[in-house]
């Protein structure tokens, strides 16, 4: 079982009917406890970071995800999902995040459109299972205003460019993360979250 953490931040009844697409066993859920059972876990989301953040902490999954992640189980962050991996933020004031990758989450600098929406190429840094069978290069829709700046240059999976380079993608042992929406991002954004459940299966 693949559970998605319903937090009230928009966009996981999309994760899931995408996840159903594929055949993945998933559910959507707000109760900590059952992380604790899942194979595998997503952590979506839109919207701004220190509402999710408070959002997450009142329903005691901020602490239910670091604990999942402590047992080796794969976790996936999408959009906002993925920048609440990092420590902090600086959206609208200063945000303490889930830590589990070092780095912080910054606003697009001045020259370029925000939102950052629509599609862009991302490019691999290094390779990772969870782009196996996608070119380098591949076009993924992305939706977001703040990007992220991972302290450990070793995190970056991949790159997009917008106004600038900045890290689309990460890994940090079990935990992975995507700027983009896989969910949206037609055939390859299938096959990305048909690798994930593919790890959480086999680990």
């Amino acid at each position: 079982m693949i559970v998605i953490v319903d937090f009230g931040a928009g966009n996981t009844r999309s994760v899931l009917f995408a996840l159903q697409r594929i055949g993945a066993d998933a559910c959507l859920t707000a109760d900590a406890a059952e992380l604790k059972e899942a194979n595998g876990v997503i952590l979506p989301g839109v919207g701004a970071f220190g509402r999710a953040m408070e959002r997450l902490k009142r329903g005691n999954l901020d602490a239910a995800l670091v604990d999942s992640v402590s047992t080796g189980k794969p976790l996936l962050g999408i959009c906002l999902g993925y920048q609440l991996l990092f420590s902090e933020s600086h959206e609208h004031g200063h945000h303490v995040g889930l830590g589990l990758i070092k780095g912080d989450v910054l606003s697009f600098g001045k020259g370029v459109k925000i939102p950052h929406m629509g599609w862009n190429s991302v490019e691999y840094r290094k390779s990772s299972c969870l782009f196996e069978g996608v070119e380098n290069g591949t076009f993924f829709y992305f939706a977001h205003s703040f990007f992220v700046r991972p302290a450990e240059h070793a995190a970056a999976l991949a790159v997009t460019d917008y106004g600038g380079e900045f890290v689309s993608s990460v890994q940090s042992g079990n935990v992975f993360g995507v700027q983009f929406h896989p969910e949206k991002s037609a055939g390859a954004g299938r096959v990305v979250l048909e690798n994930f459940c593919r790890l959480c299966r086999v680990s």
